[in-house]
């Protein structure tokens, strides 16, 4: 059986439906600001970003050196 509302609970239901529906809006904004604020996010992160861009740059210089090793080769030493 179907409730049987007035007109005025209908208009009071969809005006309240309304205010939440503004109120989840701005909600949303403000999360979505935030998380695209990359550099909050720098700021909140910056020790493991230092100690990634550390590791990245070992793993660099190593991957260098041993390309280098293995089409240079090793220089033979001068007795």
């Amino acid at each position: 059986m179907a409730d049987k509302r007035t007109s005025d609970e209908i208009r009071a239901s969809i005006d309240q439906t309304r205010e939440q529906l503004g109120t989840s809006l701005v909600k949303l904004r403000d999360e979505v600001t935030e998380l695209t604020d990359w550099r909050a996010q720098v700021r909140r992160n910056s020790e493991r970003l230092t100690v990634a861009a550390a590791a990245a740059g070992f793993l660099l210089a190593g991957g260098l050196g041993g390309a280098g090793s293995a089409l240079f080769g090793r220089r033979k030493k001068r007795r």
